[in-house]
């Protein structure tokens, strides 16, 4: 049986990337495997109760448990993992960043009507909702690097996905999500810089993400 943990991924899956990144601050060992989730394999059905990635395939001395959802994943890893913290001591404060947590999500359902809609009128609507967004965000932000200061967290493993799309986003359209959001832009290139985040995606990452987007027709290609 191998002691090594196994994350069931997607190459494109910013949920799978807040999971990875966990691990990887955590310094844990662990095995990744890739399906596609336009053809879903059987034996992951079996597994996943929504279908969905990412799942912790978890060795235990009789079989295997599996964890799914991104967010369980990563408390579980925070509550049985040694190393750096994740997550704040005080209650109030883990509270708070739970919260945060779950206001990237938000963004990132907009996102996915942001960079699949063939319609301008739906992409500005998106557009707007994620700059206003973003633009909360700001007003709760410290000096940094990170969300919570010098340390780094679960809410950080959480926008970094979040930010990495813009890498792509930026090259295509002026969007102005984050013109005049010094504090936002700042923890975003902090994010790009750490190697958790970088090694939490394939090279191929942004090739594979223009790919996604020119199969949906989307308005973000021909934006101006």
């Amino acid at each position: 049986m191998s002691s090594a943990l196994t994350l069931i991924s997607h190459h494109l899956c910013p949920y799978v990337q807040r999971a990875a990144i966990a691990l990887a601050e955590k310094g844990v060992a662990f095995d990744r495997a890739s399906i596609d989730l336009a053809a879903k394999p059987d034996w992951f059905l079996k597994i996943s109760p929504l279908g969905k990635v990412p799942l912790l395939q978890i060795p235990q001395t009789t079989g295997e448990a599996v964890l799914f959802e991104s967010s369980v994943i990563c408390e579980y890893l925070e509550e049985t993992q040694a190393g750096v913290r994740l997550h704040p001591t005080d209650p109030l404060e883990r509270a708070r960043h739970r919260g945060w947590m779950e206001y990237g999500s938000s963004i990132l359902s907009d996102l996915w009507g942001f960079e699949t809609t063939g319609a301008a009128d739906a992409f500005e609507q998106k557009r707007q909702v994620i700059a206003a967004k973003f633009a909360t965000i700001e007003t709760v932000l410290g000096d940094g690097p990170y969300f919570a200061g010098t340390d780094f967290s679960l809410v950080d493993a959480v926008f970094a996905p979040i930010f990495r799309y813009f890498d792509l986003f930026d090259t295509l359209v002026d969007h102005k999500i984050f013109s005049g959001l010094a504090r936002v832009s700042a923890w975003r290139q902090a994010l790009a810089e750490r190697s958790s985040v970088k090694a939490a995606v394939a090279s191929d990452y942004g090739e594979r993400l223009m790919i996604f987007l020119k199969q949906h027709d989307a308005y973000l290609l021909r934006a101006q």
